[in-house]
């Protein structure tokens, strides 16, 4: 018997034609037993244009960050693989399926799309300056965290829910950083992390600030890399973590 698959699908203030077009294409490609989406903060009569979609709807009006509310949609989930994919539909729904196959086939843990393969295609680029912040991130995990991708940031990622299991309780950044520490705290459990190039194109409209995004990414990062050494036992981590405050999982918050 296949493994059952559900799609978190996190949207704040999404295109909802977009969003309406790219939740369809999940459905008619990857067949999945669910589809979540985790809205955030939607505008008046949002909800009522989302009702008939192949998908529940999961809504708070506030803001959680992309993080938290892939979280959140990972824990309603109950499938055998889980997988997430940005509301943009800035990764095709067949590039996610090729996310989602080495999970469903037990090849991996988890699963990382990138848009930074050498065979990655991409149709749309970035601008120069979020380009060179991108890359220049993900060289930078590269060299700090134990698992080395081209991508750490790709918004299409698929994980199996016994790895599930074991990461949840370490994870912590509720927006764009939960991606990175994802994959560092996978890599600290002797996960197994694979990356699949995919098909990308760069959507217009971003609520991303690249210059905010890339200091928290990278206040984000030590933390995790912190956290990912604490793990592994390392006798200079874990006294640094003695002496500091406990931060709260997310899975431990109100949401």
């Amino acid at each position: 018997m296949s493994p059952t698959v559900g799609v978190v699908v996190p949207a704040y203030r999404p295109d909802v034609a977009q969003l309406r077009r790219y939740v369809q294409a999940i459905d008619d490609t990857l067949s999945p037993t669910t589809i979540l989406v985790e809205l955030d903060a939607p505008k008046s009569g949002v909800l009522e244009k989302l009702t008939d979609l192949p998908a529940r709807v999961e809504s708070v009006p506030y803001r959680r960050g992309k993080g938290a509310a892939i979280t959140a949609g990972f824990e309603r989930l109950e499938t055998d693989v889980l997988a997430f994919a940005d509301a943009d539909g800035s990764t095709p729904a067949e590039s996610l399926q090729a996310v989602v196959d080495p999970v469903v086939q037990g090849s991996a843990d988890l699963s990382v799309g990138s848009r930074r393969h050498p065979d990655a295609t991409v149709a749309s680029h970035q601008t120069r300056a979020r380009r060179f912040l991108g890359d220049g991130f993900a060289w930078l995990a590269g060299q700090l965290l134990s698992v080395r991708l081209y991508d750490y940031q790709c918004g299409a990622k698929a994980m199996d829910a016994e790895a599930w299991e074991r990461v949840r309780v370490h994870l912590y950044e509720p927006g764009f950083a939960w991606d990175v520490e994802l994959v560092a705290m996978a890599g600290a459990l002797d996960l197994r992390v694979t990356e699949v190039p995919i098909e990308w194109e760069d959507q217009p409209g971003s609520t991303v600030s690249p210059v905010r995004t890339s200091i928290a990414l990278f206040r984000a990062l030590l933390a995790s890399r912190h956290r990912a050494k604490q793990l592994r036992d390392s006798t200079l981590h874990t006294a640094i973590a003695a002496r500091r405050e406990e931060p709260t999982a997310l899975v431990k918050r109100d949401r």
